[in-house]
């Protein structure tokens, strides 16, 4: 099948973007292969300090021959999705030591949960965690006694986090290892369900402890389709996974299996083993392409928007919004989960999952099939499924048809002709908006705004009683520079309440929503934002606007309301507490989400 005309014209506007850029950053990766391993460089005395723990692989380690594993580990257990990485390290030397090679634990990057911090002041440091683990990682692999890498990584801004740091040590190879989502408990929509009576007053906080705890139960990636299984996607999409393995339960014989095979294929892809592929060369324009047809097929994070950016900056290619538009008019949507529908990850993966995905896009060529990959051969590969026959891992053809279309469905007959992501752009600036789980009715919303410089102001204004009618909620002085740009996903349950009495209700902030932003028109991440001389900043109550995601528009409709000078209110308050003090480094130098909200 010939490549689709839009993924084409797309990768040419890329590639041609990034020409500058692409180039400088290939050249300095050539002179690090040029160098060859690491360890030659070192001196004795460099060495013995490297090496002086670890037993008897010393010998192994002294020996040019032998390919050293270098482990980026995000593990902590207070992460459910992380907690299953604690027998890692183990599995993943057991494994080198038995393919010839050794494996040490170069480091680990900090791993914060958005479920824990949600609507906390923790929340304003979680998109800048994403540039702390690039650093973290970059300052583990400094010691330059590695020959490839694997990194141990799951949620929001840990794996985004750890490509950037990938990217930048573009001439070792990268293997990301998941750990698998948890079973699935309580039904999402049971969940979102008592989160709006919750919110309405109608059930008590017991009622609501009980539905969360069922929900996250134990250990595994949260079940719905947020940001930490987008990243999942998007690691098979763009091949940094072994085929099939994101979304294989934890404490399984299979999951064990692909981590084994995940640490053999490391040393094999290295410098020292017979299938050389570094990071750079998986990390290209078309790579990136992929990646985004993937977020589209399956309604993924809008989160994607600002990390894809900063992912791909790291390695010298230039994304725009305009690509991720494009690319989704292109892409037809093909999945419903949760937040886009009823199912979770594991019905999905069940139902045929990103194997299924992947076989179609090909087909349809919508994805460029001859991507580097860590499992070789090219992105055919990943629409095949491991297997464990005999306890021996096999991969084989996935199911050619899906096997519940409730969830998904096949590119000749998909839930929509189009992808689940807009972008909006008007006089209110650059936003986007996930549309997937938007019902196309409520895609357009004109109505007088209501605005707040925080979302504790949106929810006083809630429980007194102040959303009579249809509003536009705007939300402004949320975006990097303000305050570290925090999810705002706790305003959903009171908003959805308002839209489910028959109220028009919108979202418009220049801050992020959760990955699993839902059922309420909600245009984000807008540019310039208000503390940097953005439109918001001069939006006041009663202000008419119009958000429309079908055409694509994101206006201020009053006359004059965009001439009155800035509003600039005292955000003191975001500068310190919770660590907050220690990020502002950060803060004073982020750039614009449009252009991946990164430090670096």
């Amino acid at each position: 099948m010939s490549l689709n005309d839009s993924v084409n014209i797309v990768t040419k506007a890329v590639v041609e973007r990034s020409s500058s850029t692409r180039s400088t950053y290939l050249e300095r990766v050539s002179r690090a292969r040029d160098e060859g391993p690491r360890r030659a460089h070192l001196t004795c005395g460099n060495q013995a300090h490297a090496y002086a723990a670890m037993g008897g692989d010393k010998d192994r380690l002294v020996e040019s021959s032998a390919g050293n594993i270098g482990i980026v580990t995000a593990y902590n257990d207070m992460l459910s999705a992380h907690q299953p990485f604690e027998t890692y390290p183990e599995l993943i030397r057991r494994a080198a030591r038995e393919a010839g090679g050794t494996a040490q634990v170069a480091g680990g990057v900090p791993a914060m949960c958005d479920g824990v911090t949600q609507g906390q002041a923790g929340m304003e440091l979680s998109l800048f965690s994403r540039d702390v683990i690039a650093m973290a990682a970059g300052v583990a692999l400094s010691h330059n006694v590695f020959d490839s890498t694997v990194y141990l990584g799951v949620c929001d801004k840990i794996v985004p986090g750890l490509v950037m740091a990938a990217a930048t040590f573009g001439h070792l190879p990268a293997v990301f290892l998941p750990a698998g989502p948890m079973t699935s408990g309580l039904p999402n929509d049971q969940k979102a369900k008592i989160r709006q009576q919750f919110a309405a007053g109608e059930v008590g906080r017991d009622a609501l402890m009980k539905a969360e705890m069922d929900s996250y139960h134990g250990p595994g990636t949260c079940t719905f389709y947020g940001t930490a299984n987008t990243n999942q996607m998007l690691m098979e999409f763009m091949g940094l996974h072994l085929p099939g393995a994101s979304f294989v339960n934890p404490g399984t014989d299979l999951r064990e299996a692909l981590t084994i095979e995940g640490a053999r294929r490391a040393l094999a892809i290295s410098a020292l083993g017979n299938e050389y592929t570094p990071a750079a060369d998986i990390l290209d324009e078309r790579t990136f392409v992929n990646g985004i047809v993937g977020l589209m097929a399956t309604g993924g994070s809008t989160n994607l928007l600002i990390h894809l950016i900063a992912m791909a900056r790291a390695a010298g290619v230039i994304l725009d919004w305009a690509d991720f538009a494009q690319l989704s008019d292109a892409t037809p949507l093909m999945a419903r989960v949760y937040p886009n529908g009823l199912a979770d990850v594991n019905h999905f993966h069940a139902a045929g999952g990103l194997g299924f995905m992947i076989g179609e896009l090909l087909e349809a060529g919508l994805l460029h099939p001859d991507t580097k990959t860590i499992a070789g051969d090219g992105l055919a590969r990943y629409a095949q499924e491991p297997k464990l026959k005999d306890g021996v891992l096999v991969w084989e053809e996935g199911t050619p048809t899906t096997l519940n279309d409730r969830i998904l469905k096949p590119i000749s007959d998909p839930f929509n002709a189009t992808g689940g992501l807009a972008r909006l752009s008007g006089n209110l600036g650059t936003g986007v908006m996930k549309v997937s789980a938007v019902a196309p009715e409520r895609q357009v919303v004109e109505a007088p705004a209501r605005v707040f410089n925080g979302q504790e102001e949106v929810k006083a204004a809630f429980r007194a009683g102040e959303f009579t009618g249809d509003v536009v909620v705007i939300v402004r002085f949320q975006g990097p520079k303000a305050n570290g740009m925090p999810e705002l996903h706790s305003l959903t349950p009171i908003l959805a309440v308002l839209q489910d009495r028959g109220q028009k209700v919108a979202l418009v902030t220049d801050g992020r929503m959760s990955g699993a932003s839902g059922k309420v028109p909600s245009a984000i991440h807008v540019c310039p934002e208000a503390l940097d001389g953005g439109p918001l900043a001069r939006i006041a109550d009663g202000d008419m606007v119009r958000v429309d995601a079908t055409n694509g528009t994101l206006d201020c409709l009053t006359e004059g309301a965009l001439d009155r000078a800035n509003m600039m209110p005292d955000l003191s308050s975001n500068t310190h507490g919770t660590g907050r003090e220690l990020f502002e480094v950060f803060r004073a130098h982020v750039g614009r989400a449009e252009a991946g909200a990164t430090a670096l």
